[in-house]
């Protein structure tokens, strides 16, 4: 059977439709909403072993999968160099990224970049060179994540990975550089829009969820209470800190309201004379100065100070305090789960 030849018009008209539905559907994918992030158990083990063996270090690496209908998969990761203080750190590390994904793509795994992750402490991870990376992936690539690790917490009775975004308005903040109190205002922003956590699902192979089920049955994998205190008392000690250093910037803030409204007064002043000076040159037939503006000479402006040190600590400020409510919650229902028992047990 014959195939009908087509003119060459149509067939480019069909491809151009064709390219403009992929390109709609690709706009709609980069733009739409992340909902969760399904986490290879490979990636988490990586993760995991990466964080221990440079334990007290902190660590960073690249993860890599692909995303589609809102849904971030990561199948495989790799750690990133460290060299300290080094002057070419930086141009060793980005060399060592393009070697790897291109060495990736030579034996066929994935090597698309779908954001990073890091090792934290008691979840001191927001600071602003976090914000900078974050927002340096969240730019080029849309739909990326940072993961955060803390093995410290992962050592009391849970499991501490977590998913991270920048929300839009905080992008669009960053884009402008504009984190004046009259700008946060106007856009109405708080502290808590500065971060969106993203759900996390860990994926596992069905021979190792299995091979995992044997264990549980066999009573080889035994959780055990870990004591608390040491782990509370830090949480504590850093909340303290965290709180005098927003203490800090609250007082530069206000000393900044003070030195405006001293300079306000000021220049109230300066054209209350201007005016009575003006009545007098009028009464003397001389030329009148202007009025409208002080002399710019005798008032400088006064920058308003960025408040994202301010964002920052008060979302640091709370992840301490949600810190401390979760395990002195789960803690305080395991102590009176004793008490209960051992009153049983001695009757």
């Amino acid at each position: 059977m014959a195939m009908e030849s087509r003119p060459i018009e149509e067939i480019e008209a069909d491809m151009a439709e064709i390219r403009a539905q992929l390109s709609q559907l690709d706009q709609q994918e980069s733009y739409g909403p992340l909902e969760s992030v399904v986490l290879d158990s490979l990636v988490v083990l990586k993760i995991v072993k990466h964080s221990k063996e440079a334990f007290p270090d902190l660590v960073t690496g690249q993860l890599l999968g692909l995303e589609m209908d809102g849904i971030l998969e990561a199948t495989n990761c790799f750690p990133f160099p460290s060299r300290g203080d080094d002057d070419d750190a930086e141009e060793y590390g980005a060399n060592y990224q393009v070697e790897m994904m291109r060495h990736l793509k030579e034996v066929n795994m994935d090597n698309n970049t779908v954001g990073w992750y890091q090792s934290t402490y008691l979840g001191t991870f927001l600071s602003k060179s976090m914000i900078e990376t974050q927002f340096n992936y969240q730019d080029t690539i849309p739909k990326c994540v940072a993961l955060v690790y803390d093995p410290l917490q992962s050592n009391e009775d849970t499991f501490s990975l977590r998913a991270f975004r920048l929300t839009d308005a905080f992008m669009a903040l960053y884009r402008a550089g504009k984190f004046s109190q009259k700008t946060l205002e106007q856009s109405e922003f708080s502290w808590s829009q500065v971060f969106e956590e993203v759900p996390i699902t860990i994926h596992n192979p069905l021979l190792s969820s299995v091979y995992l089920y044997e264990l549980e049955s066999a009573g080889a994998i035994k959780s055990r209470p870990a004591p608390a205190v040491p782990f509370l008392a830090k949480n504590l000690e850093f909340l303290i800190e965290d709180i005098d250093d927003l203490s800090q910037e609250q007082g530069k803030y206000l000393n900044y309201v003070r030195q405006l409204a001293r300079q306000q007064q000021q220049q109230q002043t300066f054209l209350q004379k201007r005016k009575s000076d003006n009545a007098q040159r009028r009464a003397d037939g001389e030329e009148e100065l202007p009025e409208d503006e002080p002399n710019s000479s005798l008032f400088k402006t006064i920058s308003s100070p960025s408040r994202l040190d301010s964002l920052l600590m008060s979302n640091q400020t709370n992840q301490y305090c949600d810190q401390i409510n979760q395990y002195a919650g789960q803690h305080l229902a395991k102590l009176y789960l004793y008490k209960d028992l051992s009153t049983a047990a001695s009757t």
